[in-house]
């Protein structure tokens, strides 16, 4: 790993490990459980709330059973921030979710993430148009047909994580950020690889975001991040991150 890299961390999870009881929602998040009407939107709606707490818990150190003493708000861009004990927490999410998976990126305060989940499937020549850089369309249909859904999934996906990490979403034009893959063409084993490969997408020439991908099946994660990260790494409920845990320690104490 390059020493001027940082950690970042990364949890999935899926519809079934969500509980049944809302037992783990702040009085705020139930209120807002309730206003959403359609059954899809409530549950991926809880589906990443569960997700980011289990991920931020892991991260400050933090039982299971406290996951009611996180909030996880939206900020006035619609960027996730995370409370605890109702103060800002030292610590940024990016969140995403598709078909029944939700994932969580982790980094300290301060850095500039955002992350994205999407499946690969057919794109129309239009889409490509409306959305992708003239050198990402010409990427795309350079590659081998069956590739292609893959690569427009991942450079779209590529998009939406540095669109979050730029906090604006899809209110900027997605043509505004050019996303390129380290290296030449792979042949179609590698890119299936379960391992993370690197990626770069710019913005315009402001922000640079260096970032990671990998693919199982048709699911495609992208995360970007500013420093650059180092390849993410996998999240689990008992882990300990003994600086943030301290800071953790030291809010709940002053509460």
């Amino acid at each position: 790993m390059n020493t001027n890299e940082i950690d970042v961390y990364w949890l999935e999870q899926t519809e079934a490990e969500i509980p049944a009881e809302n037992y783990w929602l702040t009085r705020s998040e139930t209120l807002r459980l309730d206003a959403l009407r359609f059954p899809k939107r409530r549950d991926d709606w809880l589906m990443g709330r569960f997700t980011a707490k289990r991920a931020v818990a892991a991260w400050l150190g933090m039982r299971p059973a406290r996951l009611e003493e996180i909030e996880i708000r939206s900020a006035a861009s619609g960027a996730p921030e995370v409370y605890l004990l109702e103060r800002p927490a030292p610590i940024v999410i990016s969140l995403s979710h598709r078909n029944g998976v939700a994932a969580c990126a982790v980094a300290p305060s301060g850095v500039a993430l955002g992350c994205d989940l999407e499946i690969a499937e057919p794109r129309g020549e239009a889409f490509l148009a409306d959305y992708f850089t003239a050198g990402e369309q010409a990427w795309i249909r350079e590659a081998p047909a069956a590739e292609r859904p893959r690569l427009a999934a991942l450079f779209w996906s590529a998009k939406e994580s540095a669109l979050k990490a730029l906090r604006a979403g899809l209110r900027l034009d997605t043509r505004s950020v050019s996303v390129t893959l380290n290296g030449p063409h792979e042949p179609p084993e590698q890119y299936r690889a379960n391992g993370w490969h690197p990626l770069c997408a710019r913005h315009g020439n402001i922000d640079t975001f260096h970032g990671w991908w990998r693919q199982t099946g048709t699911l495609l994660r992208t995360l970007v991040a500013a420093p650059a990260p180092a390849a993410p790494l996998s999240l689990r409920p008992a882990r300990r991150h003994s600086a943030t845990a301290a800071a953790a320690t030291a809010l709940a104490s002053s509460a």
